[in-house]
């Protein structure tokens, strides 16, 4: 299998990047897993009890091992989760349980939360792709050598080169077919296209161009997989700026933006519009929301009650960052060319991901376009893109959007343990949302696999990652 980049760490309670969490799911089991849907159903626990707001008690399946064949009980379950808060492991993710209290283990296969106060997404965040188990007393050297209890065991890995896994025969839960599996990391999409071609690689996901998908459909040695994902490609504002932070001008610039050409032209029909920020199978999705269609006209009225008449065409300039990444410039250029009908000159401003990707995190550019991979599966997003307590460097609102009602209404959401409850709160954020538009919300990528005839039975998850290589047979 063909992958971009090498996975930062991983160790489960290091790695945040889409490689280290979707390798990691292969090798560690969670608490509980994400279906389809992403409802959380059992794993290492068979069951859980919410006996008041601020305890949550996990019961262990028993007869789990690790891949050493140690037995894996609660003492593991709470030093993985210890080890994280109280330092011992250095993790960015030390902040997503700043409200567990601590952690009981009255016997081998109990395992008991307690909170400081009510917080519905401690099971989102008990779950695979956001933690994994690991043997009592782990530390660094997990990072090299992870031992797990999941469907496949660690066997290599080589910086900037490879990881290799292999099956894992003991596995208490549905065992992997593949006996083992070879990550390739190939940074150029047109050699990982490439090494499909030739035979040398056998599977590749989300890891090609649209253009690059359209030719090799017509290559019959090669089969494509296409479902809905969850990927969302957004256009983000800064609310504090002098001319953003006006909502009506934000509106015109959503009416202002045409879609559909640029999924047609630019994603080759790979990508579907999106109305929220969640995907529309997140059981907390809401479409009964304002919508914005394609109407230049509403844009120019919009602007023209805003103050903004142009003049000899032009009302406003503002500034576009993107990357040097080839998709996001193309568009940049097409959005540049739909203003330009209303009277808002877009001026375009390149540069290096990472001088980029700086100046977003603190909040320095006007307007800018980015993906959110996986953050966006669980309402927890809200509170982390758009709660006014979540601004740089606290947090990721980097459009410094503020307010007081949707703050409120998230922090409901948080305490709120009854699902359908939830639902109805997270239904009026995104209203909100739709309203102020701190957010333009694209459209959701799908997931596109590429794979020799000789490799079959690779069901696509909605969020993206390798479940499909425990199913996945050679002919």
């Amino acid at each position: 299998m063909i992958i971009e980049s090498s996975p930062n760490s991983l160790d489960p309670r290091i790695g945040i990047d889409a490689q280290s969490e979707r390798i990691d799911e292969l090798i560690f089991d969670a608490l509980v897993k994400r279906d389809e849907h992403f409802n959380l159903q059992p794993s290492l626990a068979t069951n859980w009890d919410i006996p008041n707001p601020l305890t949550y008690v996990f019961h262990l399946r028993t007869g789990v091992r690790f891949h050493n064949a140690q037995p894996l009980t609660s003492r593991d379950v709470k030093w993985t989760f210890d080890s994280i808060m109280n330092g011992t492991i250095r993790t960015a993710k030390a902040s997503s349980y700043r409200f567990v209290d601590h952690i009981d283990v009255p016997d081998d296969y109990t395992v008991i939360f307690h909170l400081k106060e009510p917080w519905a997404s401690l099971l989102w965040n008990v779950s695979g792709g956001a933690i994994g188990i690991v043997p009592y007393g782990s530390k660094g050297e997990i990072t090299a050598h992870p031992i797990g209890s999941g469907p496949f065991r660690f066997v290599s890995a080589a910086q900037d080169k490879d990881v290799v896994i292999e099956r894992n025969r003991d596995y208490w839960g549905s065992k992997a077919h593949v006996q083992r599996v070879l990550f390739n990391v190939i940074p150029d999409p047109t050699t990982r296209a490439l090494e499909l071609r030739k035979g040398s690689a056998d599977i590749a996901t989300n890891a090609l161009t649209a253009d690059m998908i359209v030719a090799i459909r017509r290559d019959s040695e090669l089969k494509v997989e296409q479902a809905p994902g969850t990927i969302l490609g957004y256009l983000a504002f800064n609310t504090r700026d002098a001319i953003l932070k006006d909502v009506r001008v934000r509106q015109a610039i959503a009416y202002a933006i045409d879609r559909r050409p640029l999924i047609q032209y630019l994603w080759r029909d790979l990508a579907r519009p999106a109305g929220s920020i969640l995907p529309p199978n997140s059981w907390a999705y809401d479409g009964n929301v304002d919508k914005y269609p394609h109407d230049p006209e509403r844009a120019r009225q919009l602007l023209d009650e805003a103050g903004y008449k142009p003049v000899k065409g032009i009302r406003f300039h503002i500034t576009f960052k993107t990357s040097t990444d080839e998709n996001p410039r193309l568009i940049a250029a097409a959005m540049q060319q739909q203003l330009r009908e209303v009277g808002i000159a877009l001026d375009i401003r390149t540069y290096e991901f990472a001088t980029f990707f700086a100046d977003v995190t603190k909040g320095a550019f006007q307007t800018y376009t980015l993906r959110w991979v996986g953050g966006n599966n669980d309402p927890d997003i809200f509170e982390y893109a758009f709660d006014s307590d979540h601004m740089p460097p606290k947090g990721q609102n980097r459009g410094f959007y503020s307010n007081p009602k949707l703050d409120a209404l998230i922090a409901a959401g948080r305490k709120e343990t009854d699902q359908q409850k939830r639902k109805q709160i997270y239904a009026q954020v995104q209203q909100i949302l739709a309203e102020d538009l701190p957010y333009i919300n694209l459209w959701y990528l799908d997931n596109v696999l590429v794979h020799t005839a000789r490799v079959s039975n690779l069901p696509l998850n909605p969020a993206g990652n390798y479940d499909f290589l425990i199913t996945a047979q050679l002919q």
